[in-house]
């Protein structure tokens, strides 16, 4: 734990692309990203699990860009597309690190029961110096890293003991799937480094009594897989080895909300949404592990009124 600084930035290696861009200096990584902070919305977000969400909210910050770029992000607007600041012209003013701070102070006063880093660890530098200022003026509610899994070992190790709550996509066991979709055939072994170092930090997930939001989680690792149209088996080995692997020591979200995009004509055989009765199963096959928690979603889920709109601040 601790600061990290700003030349970080010279020769970039905080995700696991470690493509050296200059982004000091101006260049774009391969995330899309400067030295610049860019946050694409900052607001109450109700449409987490229920033990991040509650009644009143978590208090969400999406941060623009992205290291992975999966072809079927729901978030392109600011994961892919954010760089066109013709398209979005809220990406010409950074943050600073103590804008940063301010704006969680805020979201604590609005009522937010945590705050939610949404794609947050290529502005590691920044990230880390706000988190530990509000720390120190008495920031009183959880951290939560809201991530693809795709983290470094030396970016995660940064955040111990900054980070209460991880949580971490697991998106593919299949490194051909992760190649075709997210063009990183290392991310299965990524992830499951990443998903070690995230449950040692936190450890099993832990609750308090939050009154009308109900039981809100305060620290432990939630592990969210998006089920994709056709990729069955791959799931499955994903809820097989977390359930062999971690069992209570995680919460697993098994989600159903994909939506094929409007420009997905280049993957047809995930221009789909997905089978129900494959997604019975694999919440079948959950339920029969030993998980903290198993969060499932009704297929209704998969409409586009739980993308926000990003605006910028």
């Amino acid at each position: 734990m601790g600061s990290v600084n700003l030349r970080a930035y010279e020769s970039c290696t905080l995700c696991p692309r470690k493509c050296g861009a200059n982004r000091l200096a101006g260049e774009l990584g391969v995330c899309g990203a400067s030295s610049r902070v860019s946050v694409a919305r900052a607001a109450l977000h109700l449409w987490e699990e229920p033990p991040i969400s509650g009644i009143t909210g978590s208090g969400t910050v999406f941060f623009a860009h992205c290291p992975l770029h999966c072809v079927y992000c729901q978030n392109r607007e600011i994961s892919v597309r954010s760089i066109d600041s013709d398209a979005n012209p809220w990406i010409d003013r950074a943050i600073s690190s103590g804008e940063l701070s301010d704006i969680f102070f805020d979201l604590q006063a609005n009522g937010a029961n945590n705050i939610n880093l949404v794609t947050a660890t290529h502005y590691l530098p920044e990230v880390v110096e706000a988190i530990e200022r509000a720390r120190s003026e008495g920031l009183a509610i959880p951290f939560l890293l809201n991530t693809s899994g795709y983290e470094s070992m030396e970016t995660l190790r940064a955040l111990d003991g900054l980070i209460d709550i991880y949580l971490t996509d697991f998106k593919y066991a299949d490194p051909a799937l992760a190649q075709r979709y997210s063009r990183a055939a290392d991310y299965p072994q990524v992830v499951k480094e990443a998903l070690a170092e995230m449950v040692r930090q936190t450890g099993a997930p832990k609750y308090r009594d939050g009154g009308e939001d109900g039981e809100l989680l305060v620290s432990g690792t939630v592990v969210r897989h998006l089920v994709l149209p056709g990729c069955f088996e791959d799931s499955l080995a994903i809820i097989d080895y977390l359930g062999a692997e971690y069992g209570s020591q995680i919460a697993l979200s098994l989600m159903s909300q994909y939506m094929p995009l409007a420009d997905s004509g280049e993957f047809p055989e995930i221009a789909r949404r997905i089978d129900p009765h494959g997604y019975a199963a694999l919440v079948a096959r959950a339920e029969a592990m030993d998980f903290e928690e198993c969060f499932i979603q009704d297929p209704s889920a998969a409409i586009e009124d739980y993308i926000p709109a990003f605006e910028g601040l």
